[in-house]
């Protein structure tokens, strides 16, 4: 794992000021502020050969659970719920994969607050009420110029 830093008693710190021991500058009592780093137990850490093969395993583990994940996409199933999933096993070990999770809900969060916005809601609603009037006139020309003809009452000619 690259720590930033390979001087002793260096800290590596993360843009907002989070550090690998788990203290951020200005530590809030929730839990998204911990530290950047390994999660692993302190016996496995303290044993590199040991800390080299749990990584390993959470790797391997996050991969499977990533790419089941990307199998479900087409499939039934909640694909990118797997997919964050198996990205939240592989931030518990690597600092890559916390960034990229705290980058994501940043952007959700932020996605979310937009779509709050009443100008944003009511545009939404407009275009969605304007689609579905747009649907429903085609689909009332097909039936007027074509008929609707049920499944079970077509004959095979």
């Amino acid at each position: 794992m690259n720590t930033g830093s390979d001087e002793p008693g260096e800290v590596a710190a993360a843009s907002d000021g989070v550090t690998m021991e788990g203290q951020a500058k200005d530590a809030d009592e929730d839990g998204d502020r911990r530290g950047l780093g390994s999660r692993a137990p302190e016996f496995v850490r303290s044993r590199r050969a040991l800390h080299l093969s749990w990584q390993v395993g959470v790797f391997v583990v996050g991969l499977a659970v990533v790419a089941a994940g990307v199998v479900m996409l087409p499939l039934p199933g909640p694909g990118w719920v797997v997919i964050f999933g198996g990205m939240a096993i592989w931030a518990t070990e690597f600092v890559w994969a916390q960034l990229v999770l705290r980058w994501t809900k940043r952007k959700v969060t932020e996605a979310a607050h937009k779509a709050l916005d009443p100008k944003v809601r009511r545009r939404n609603i407009i275009l969605t009420a304007t689609g579905l009037v747009i649907v429903g006139v085609l689909v009332g020309v097909y039936v007027w110029k074509f008929g609707l003809v049920l499944p079970w009452n077509i004959r095979n000619q």
